[in-house]
């Protein structure tokens, strides 16, 4: 797997901000066969920063029904990045 394609895609929510701004950590959705070591390799890659900590936490498949229908919803993962202190990854700095 290469960095682009561990790394789907920034959390980017009420939480996820308030703890970009008070801890210093950054969320993302990940690919859910990636493990940690491929996790922290893969955003030291593309925004050229130092990890110091990884948390993962996984969501399972559900069941999800409506009056007639039925379904499921997708399996998925996600991780939380703290920095290194005085290091930051801007999503939006182009506009």
């Amino acid at each position: 797997m290469t960095s682009i394609s561990i790394i789907k895609t920034p959390i980017i929510s009420e939480k996820a901000n308030n703890l970009t701004d008070t801890r210093n950590t950054y969320c993302f959705y990940v690919e859910p066969k990636a493990n940690k070591f491929q996790i922290r390799a893969a955003i030291e890659n593309l925004y050229d920063v130092r990890v110091e900590d990884l948390n993962v936490m996984v969501g399972f498949e559900r069941k999800k029904s409506r009056v007639s229908k039925q379904g499921k919803k997708i399996k998925y993962k996600k991780a939380y990045v703290r920095l290194r202190e005085g290091q930051k990854i801007e999503f939006f700095k182009d506009l």
